[in-house]
């Protein structure tokens, strides 16, 4: 009985892993319409978000009947709260990625954003890139150093952030209101992808460790 349990924890582990990789593939995807102003992809991501939507409640309703099975000890229950609250991450990011793909949607055929912050998202959906290969990692490798490095990024991405408010509220913006406002809610959308990840990384040390990493940098979400 508690080999087959195992395997199920494992199984929910290593489908958190794919469930993972998808939301890899919508921000990545959703970047890319919001750059290119791409309506295909915009619509891609927007009806893959189903699918992300899906894998949650499929792996959160597998995690209640781990719990209900039989009484889990301390690593086991550590595993499948955590496992819990990750599909709650990973599907936020799915979410959010989805929201940036609308705005895309929305203004096509023009670019929401204006050239002059291009290279800013760029480097905002490169880093949350990195942020969910690095929570992915690290959920495959059990690696807790790699999980330490994500609130590292995280400050840089709420450095990106500051660069943006700097040139919507400069006296040079030029573009109006409209770009304006969805230069804001893009940034606040990639913002929150990077703090999920952070999050994400803060209970896969817990899961390891069983400790959860303190200070302003980890905010507490459990």
């Amino acid at each position: 009985m508690r080999e087959t349990y195992h395997e199920e924890l494992d199984s929910v582990i290593n489908d958190l892993v794919s469930m993972t990789d998808l939301v890899q593939v919508a921000v990545k995807d959703s970047t890319q319409a919001l750059l290119q102003a791409d309506l295909g992809i915009a619509e891609q991501v927007i009806s893959n978000d189903a699918k992300i939507d899906a894998m949650h409640d499929d792996l959160e309703q597998r995690c209640f009947i781990l719990l209900a099975r039989q009484a889990p000890v301390a690593g086991e229950l550590r595993t499948v709260v955590a496992a819990m609250r990750m599909t709650f991450e990973l599907a936020r990011m799915g979410d959010l990625s989805a929201h940036i793909a609308k705005i895309a949607r929305l203004r096509y055929p023009e670019k929401a954003l204006p050239a002059d912050l291009e290279a800013n998202f760029t480097r905002m959906s490169e880093l949350a890139g990195e942020m969910i290969t690095t929570a992915n990692a690290t959920l495959t490798d059990r690696d807790t150093e790699a999980a330490l490095t994500l609130a590292d990024e995280d400050e840089e991405m709420d450095a990106l952030r500051r660069d943006q408010f700097k040139v919507l509220l400069s006296d040079d913006w030029n573009h109006g209101v409209e770009k304006a406002v969805d230069a804001a809610l893009l940034g606040r959308y990639y913002e929150r992808i990077a703090d999920h990840a952070v999050a994400l990384g803060r209970r896969i040390i817990y899961i390891i460790t069983g400790e959860a990493p303190e200070g302003e940098n980890w905010p507490n979400t459990f």
